[in-house]
C-alpha cells in the first residue's frame, strides 16, 4: 500500500501545487500522513517534530545567513534530529500498550518544517490535511473498503 499511497500523493500534491498555488508539505508527505489517519498520535507527533525544527531553523536564521539548498538540508537535518528525539523519548517514557507517539519517517517532520517556512503553517498544514484526506480516501476505494495495511513493498 506505501507505494500506492506515495503515487497518489505525488499526483495529488502536483495537483495542488499547480491548480491552487499550494504545496501539502512536500511531494511526498501526503501519501505517507495518508496511511496514519488511524494513528492520529503519530500524526502530532510528526507535526510536533516540524515545529520544533521550525523554530531552531528561525532562530538559527537570526544568528546566519542559511538560505537555498543549504536551508532545505539544514530544515530536514533539524526535523531527523527532533523526530528522532521524540521517537526515542517515546521508547523509553510511554509504555508499548499504549499509543505510539513516534513521528511518521525520518525526513517528514524536515519536510514539513520547510514548507512551514517557505509557504506558511496554516498554509501547509490545510493543503496537508486536504491532499492527505483525498490520498487516503483513493486508497480506501482501491483496496475495496478494507482496512488499509501498511506494506513497504
Amino acid at each position: 500500500m506505501l507505494w500506492i499511497s506515495v503515487g497518489l500523493g505525488l499526483v495529488i500534491s502536483l495537483l495542488f501545487a499547480e491548480w491552487l498555488g499550494l504545496t501539502a508539505g512536500g511531494l511526498v508527505v501526503p501519501g505517507y500522513i495518508a496511511l496514519f489517519w488511524d494513528k492520529p498520535l503519530q500524526i502530532v507527533g510528526t507535526l510536533l517534530a516540524a515545529f520544533i525544527a521550525l523554530i531552531l531553523l528561525k532562530i538559527i536564521s537570526t544568528k546566519t545567513f542559511v538560505y537555498g539548498r543549504r536551508r532545505l538540508v539544514l530544515t530536514i537535518l533539524l526535523g531527523f534530529i527532533f523526530g528522532s528525539l521524540l521517537r526515542f523519548i517515546g521508547q523509553k517514557t510511554i509504555p508499548p500498550h499504549l499509543l505510539s507517539f513516534d513521528p511518521i519517517g525520518y525526513v517528514i517532520p524536515g519536510l514539513l518544517a520547510y514548507w512551514m517556512e517557505k509557504q506558511g503553517i496554516i498554509e501547509t498544514i490545510t493543503g496537508l490535511i486536504i491532499a492527505s484526506v483525498i490520498v487516503r480516501m483513493a486508497i480506501i476505494l482501491i483496496n475495496g473498503g478494507m482496512p488499509i495495511d501498511i506494506t513497504w513493498f
